[in-house]
């Protein structure tokens, strides 16, 4: 099983680089954020075409969250909306069942903008949502329950490790103790983080600010993450940063962020 996660900042801008993906590395699912499409704009023709269907969450021009699987194994019993969230019409979580057997959410946490602001409040109350969920989502009331992905752009850099300049960021989102101690909960309700997983010491990052040439600086963030039940979490065998993807015509901030298990 191959699974993406990947912030396109626009579907409608990306889409030639994202078909070029899909016909490129073949996942079997694609978690996509930052769509910003209307529902009705969303490319569900051009993604059959390629051979892949889609549950999209769409909000317009902002956020906007999709699962994309291969035909052939469909996208079954999707739920949009995080129970608990603090803006319901963002358009930022979006959950279904893959081929039978594996729940998959997609999710862009909000970024918080400034510490101490509503904004960051909002994304605290998000992230301990989150959290709640999963803890639902891994619970055995209905009894075993479904391997569990929630893949997504979590705008926290979970450590010290995934960021280029601690420093820099020691006043700003995506680094406060606040946010990490809030996505660390999300895990401890029963998901590991699958590039920490295999890459325990490596520096790889998923996000470059546009500006300054950050990228070519190696000026980066890791912020999207795969984060996988343990019984998924123990098979699996790469989780890879698709660097390239944040070169030529066009790119998102964000790159791919592949894992394959067996």
């Amino acid at each position: 099983m191959r699974l993406v996660t990947w912030n396109v900042n626009s579907l409608r801008v990306r889409l030639p680089r994202v078909l070029e993906f899909l016909a490129e590395h073949r996942p079997d699912v694609l978690c996509l954020q930052e769509t910003k499409t209307d529902a009705a704009a969303f490319p569900h023709a051009e993604l059959a075409a390629a051979g892949y269907v889609a549950a999209d969450h769409s909000g317009g021009r902002w956020a906007g969250v999709a699962i994309v699987a291969r035909t052939e194994l469909g996208v079954a019993d999707p739920a949009v909306g995080l129970p608990g969230e603090p803006a319901q019409d963002e358009s930022r979580w979006i959950e279904a069942t893959v081929g039978g057997e594996l729940r998959v959410a997609s999710v862009y946490v909000p970024n918080g903008r400034e510490l101490e602001s509503e904004w960051y409040a909002a994304k605290l109350e998000f992230l301990d949502a989150m959290a709640r969920r999963v803890g639902e989502l891994r619970g055995d009331d209905a009894g075993a329950p479904l391997p569990l992905v929630v893949a997504g752009d979590m705008n926290v850099a979970p450590s010290d490790l995934d960021v280029y300049d601690p420093a820099v960021f020691a006043t700003s989102t995506h680094t406060s103790a606040a946010e990490r101690t809030a996505l660390r909960a999300v895990e401890q309700a029963g998901l590991l983080d699958a590039y920490r997983q295999l890459h325990p010491d490596d520096v790889g990052y998923t996000w470059w600010d546009y500006r300054q040439g950050h990228f070519h600086r190696g000026l980066g963030l890791r912020i999207d993450l795969i984060l996988a039940s343990p019984d998924l979490a123990e098979r699996l065998t790469r989780v890879g940063i698709e660097r390239d993807y944040r070169k030529g015509s066009r790119p998102s901030d964000h790159v791919p962020l592949v894992a394959d298990w067996t």
